[in-house]
């Protein structure tokens, strides 16, 4: 049982949770407040915000039966599987309560996550028009309005993840039941992810190949029937969408460092401080986000919007470290030093992997200028060398997490050799990726704030206001553009680190820890060669789903050129709610399927196969996961910024043959970027949560585990 000192440590995350909600109100009120600008300013930005409200309620509602079923399951799933022989813990989930636990847990967690969702949503579909109109007058204030509206989104995913867990553990006092949380929030991510990458990339391919290319019409042009669906897909892609992302690897990572920590630390008499830490990491992170948000702020309106968004990281990052230090040292004391690089490691991971990110994807930098002057002999040169930049990209990542591996082992490891602690250093991993994610408050503030920028400058060209107020938005898109990839470095080196961590959670919930995973063990073998084929089969059903969609949406808006007397001319209007209904209705029906692949493959393999083959999955699948995801991010950012380099006027600027080849390995790269790499990231998170929760059942229940022992 834990100490009423103790206790209160989980109280404190808590409290800061519920504080970080209540910043996130008080922001959305503020947002709120401003001015939405002109009659057809506040039509625009409604038809978007009915747009993305109703993709969210009918996605919920596909989701629904099956966070149902799943609840049903966990219900008869007995408790007691989890306490491990601990007759103390056996006894404080016995009966309803220890039947109640899991689906509890799983059901809050999917709600939490669906709202965080919504928050975001609300947030910026209802701030575009109001930072239009700030941009009339001029840039200072259009940053201001955005980032506020991130803000809600961000402090929302960080509150709703640390609240969440840190209410259940005080309920049910066990880490391992409560990672359901964490399943919960996963199976939600997964679908959002997959669901908002098709509706985003089916409507933008619609709008970029027949507007852009084929009527030679400009991005955001109000003739283009697809226009309105372009613009809902950026909220529900990189609002919702990384949002839930981030918001599962929050809740994952703080439990299954929890799980590792009162493992390792039992022995030492540390078992609740190993629990409590990374709740305590949060709790940091998230006062850090509050108080750096007020350090992003223009000086003047010649001031660059990226250094004052960088203002804010750096100043999350070094408040969380300097905090945290204290906080470890208060907590284990002579150890703490060994504990305390894994979360600085964890934090120079996420600056690095951000770096790395822009280095291959800016059109300020060569590889993506390269791809620009590849499309002078077509699009296939274009696609080819785009290919050959998004496999060179997963280097220097990689090299990244795993220097971060090592480091956050070693001192660990070696802090605990010195003070009696075997296998410290497992922990250190874990805190490392519970460091990157403490941040996550800031981080996904900056990244929603681009799809606030991006709807602007498109209600800026669809209500036909002046070039000064186009000009203000362009530069916060420019930013947006940045700040999206940089977040999507972050959210792959955040999966990898999470994805490690409830990897060795899962090895020692199925007691593979002493035995190990022997690579020579023929079920092993097999269960590698499982695991890295899932991320494979998965990123190809969403590939496609983009394909199909994408035939459908361009038939559309072609037959709308065709057929609307004088839409061309200005004086017909577009019929966008059919490209909506079409983006939304392609979304739902492809993104169960892959989301399928994803539960299914470790209930499958675990049952027939047994811990140690379900544990070589979670290996191959991690591997091969984080590399596709590095990959198609990549190749689809840089793809995306030659495109946009062209058109700053270099190499024959827009409508030119050069422009055309680019538009077309734009396209290739949309799903890439926004869909299928996006989804491998709660792929391999929702494949671990699944396996910790099923590791104590399939150790007894497996069908021919015991043959591969």
């Amino acid at each position: 049982m834990l100490s009423e000192p103790t206790n209160a440590l989980a109280w404190i995350s808590l409290g800061a949770g519920v504080i970080s909600l209540v910043v996130a109100f008080l922001f959305l009120g503020s947002v709120l407040k401003e001015d939405m600008g002109t009659p057809r300013m506040k039509e625009l930005s409604n038809a978007i915000f009915e747009g993305a409200m109703a993709f969210l309620n009918r996605q919920y509602k596909t989701l629904a039966p099956i966070v149902i079923i799943i609840f049903i399951v966990l219900f008869f799933v007995p408790a007691e599987l989890f306490t491990h022989g601990d007759p103390e813990a056996a006894a404080q989930v016995t009966g309803l309560s220890g039947r109640l636990a899991l689906p509890v847990s799983f059901l809050v967690g999917a709600v939490a996550s669906a709202f965080a969702g919504y928050a975001g949503m609300v947030s910026t579909t209802k701030a575009n028009a109001r930072t239009t109109n700030a941009a009339r007058t001029g840039i200072r204030k259009a940053l201001s309005i955005s980032f506020r509206a991130g803000a809600v989104m961000g402090l929302s995913v960080a509150g709703l993840g640390l609240a969440g867990v840190s209410a259940l553990f005080l309920i049910f006092k066990i880490p391992a039941i409560i990672n359901s949380f964490a399943f919960g929030a996963s199976a939600v991510a997964l679908f959002a992810r997959i669901g908002g990458g098709i509706y985003t990339k089916a409507a933008d391919v619609g709008a970029d190949l027949v507007g852009k290319v084929e009527a030679g019409i400009p991005e955001d042009d109000p003739r283009n029937p697809a226009v309105i669906a372009d613009n809902v897909g950026d909220n529900v892609g990189d609002t919702a969408g990384m949002g839930a992302d981030l918001f599962e690897s929050y809740a994952a990572t703080a439990i299954a460092a929890m799980v590792i920590g009162g493992s390792v630390l039992k022995p030492a008499g540390m078992a609740m401080e190993g629990v409590l830490f990374p709740l305590m990491i949060g709790a940091v992170g998230i006062i850090a986000s509050i108080i750096a948000t007020s350090f992003v702020r223009m000086p003047s309106e010649e001031s660059n919007p990226q250094a004052a968004l960088n203002m804010g990281l750096w100043g999350t990052n070094i408040i969380t470290a300097v905090a945290g230090f204290f906080v470890a040292k208060a907590m284990f004391g002579d150890v703490a030093v060994g504990i305390f690089i894994g979360i600085v490691a964890g934090l120079l991971t996420n600056v690095a992997i951000g770096y790395i990110t822009e280095l291959y994807t800016s059109y300020h930098k060569r590889p993506a200028q390269e791809i620009a002057e590849a499309s002078a002999t077509g699009p296939a040169t274009n696609i080819i060398k785009g290919l050959a930049v998004g496999l060179k990209s997963t280097v220097y990542p990689v090299l990244v997490i795993v220097i971060a591996i090592w480091a956050s082992f070693f001192f660990a490891e070696s802090a605990g050799d010195a003070n009696g602690i075997a296998g410290l250093g497992i922990y250190g991993i874990a805190m490392a990726a519970m460091g990157m994610l403490s941040t996550a408050g800031m981080v996904v503030a900056i990244d929603s704030f681009g799809p606030v920028a991006d709807n602007a400058g498109g209600i800026a060209e669809m209500a036909e206001l002046g070039p000064e107020v186009r000009k203000n938005t362009d530069k916060l898109d420019a930013v947006g553009n940045t700040t999206a990839a940089v977040a999507k470095g972050f959210a792959i080196g955040s999966a990898a680190l999470t994805a490690l961590a409830l990897f060795t959670a899962y090895a020692q919930s199925a007691n593979l820890v002493e035995t190990g995973i022997d690579i020579l063990n023929p079920i092993v073998i097999i269960g590698l060669f499982i695991g890295a084929t899932v991320p494979f089969l998965v990123a190809s059903f969403a590939m496609e789903a983009v394909g199909k969609a994408a035939f459908e949406m361009i038939a559309e808006v072609r037959r709308q050129f065709k057929e609307i007397p004088g839409l061309m001319e200005g004086t017909g209007k577009p019929d966008y709610a059919r490209c909506v209904d079409i983006s939304t209705r392609a979304a739902i029906k492809q993104m169960v399927a892959p989301g399928m692949v994803a539960i299914g493959t470790p209930v499958v393999v675990g049952f027939l196969l047994g811990p140690l083959a379900l544990g070589a999955v979670l290996a191959g699948g991690t591997a091969a996961g984080v590399l596709m995801a590095l990959f198609m991010a990549n190749a689809g950012g840089a793809w995306d910024n030659a495109k946009k380099y062209i058109e700053t006027g270099k190499l024959g600027g827009k409508g030119s043959e050069n422009h055309k080849a680019a538009v077309v390995g734009d396209t290739v790269g949309d799903p890439f970027k926004d869909t299928a790499g996006p989804a491998m990231n709660p792929l391999i998170k929702v494949m671990g949560t699944i396996s910790l929760i099923l590791a104590p059942v399939i150790s007894k229940y497996s069908i021919f585990g015991k043959m591969f022992e």
